[in-house]
């Protein structure tokens, strides 16, 4: 089989809805590990920074003694926590996940939700995930065709999926996701793979300092933080890709988004007073929407085209 034969098969099949929904289902299943350990590894390193400005000897993490003895049990194993290493296993057991019993969806519907080694529920987010990511990678084969460019908005999609599900469990957006996201979107249209790249430039900067000012303001008056710094970092990635016009619409779908979650958690008693919702998975929402609708039927919904 020659080049343009490879080719011909990669863009006829990988890049159609059902290949790249397949291939959605995979990386969804990679993105719940994602979701599940960078908070953890995130901790792990301040923790090692912490004792290393403190000048605390290994294992040891602040706090009174006690606490220190019960996390020295536990120290071994969170040196080595990474994305690929140890392998996945039962949070309530520690029964080795399987390789059939890690493929996605089918592996939970034949499960039944539930650890073949101690029963325990495994949670119905896992395969929401891989069948969010699938839906959206088909989405994305379907919004800018089969072409190789598809599959760096698979990418960005993917990240705004992990950054989403962490920022809501956590109220932490990590900068290891938003930054280089911020980064690719910058160095895609340098390289004339999306939008010219002044508007990219003038995207990140007009997202960054359009919530950098309402952060500001609402904190000289009312002497609280209204939202994260990773805010400011993920709408500054989110025009860096879809161009500064974009930035207005994004915040604007992400205040509806918002409004109609509130109002579901505050009927349904999820919702109490003092309780912090992140608003970091809003404005993926948003920059979902814009990116799978495209900035002309967006203007146009808003009657600014």
């Amino acid at each position: 089989m020659d080049l343009d034969s490879l080719r011909s098969v990669f863009t006829d099949i990988v890049l159609t809805p059902w290949g790249l929904g397949i291939l959605g289902l995979c990386v969804g299943s990679f993105l719940n590990v994602v979701i599940h350990r960078m908070p953890k590894m995130m901790e792990q390193q301040w923790q090692a920074e912490a004792r290393s400005v403190l000048g605390l000897p290994e294992g040891v993490q602040g706090g009174s003694t006690a606490q220190a003895d019960k996390n020295d049990a536990a120290q071994g194993e969170a040196q080595t926590l990474s994305l690929s290493k140890p392998a996945s296993r039962c949070p309530s057991c520690g029964h080795a996940i399987r390789w059939y019993e890690n493929i996605p969806v089918v592996s939970w519907l034949a499960l039944r939700g539930k650890c073949s080694a101690c029963g325990t529920r495994i949670s119905m987010r896992y395969p929401f995930i891989e069948l969010a990511t699938a839906a959206l990678f088909a989405a994305c084969a379907w919004r800018f065709g089969n072409q190789p460019t598809t599959l760096l908005w698979c990418g960005f999609v993917a990240a705004l999926v992990a950054a989403s599900a962490i920022d809501w469990d956590t109220t932490i957006l990590p900068d290891n996701i938003t930054l280089p996201l911020l980064w690719a979107g910058l160095v895609i249209a340098g390289l004339g793979w999306n939008l010219p790249l002044s508007e990219a430039v003038w995207g990140a900067v007009a997202g960054y300092l359009s919530l950098w000012s309402v952060y500001w303001l609402f904190k000289l008056t009312t002497g609280k933080e209204g939202m994260g710094y990773g805010d400011f970092k993920l709408l500054a990635a989110l025009g860096a890709w879809l161009g500064w016009q974009m930035v207005l619409p994004i915040v604007l779908g992400s205040s509806i988004i918002g409004a109609v979650i509130g109002i579901g958690m505050k009927l349904s008693s999820q919702l109490r007073e003092g309780v912090y919702v992140p608003y970091g998975p809003f404005l993926a929402g948003a920059g979902l929407v814009v990116t799978l609708a495209g900035s002309a039927r967006v203007l146009g919904w808003l009657g600014w085209a």
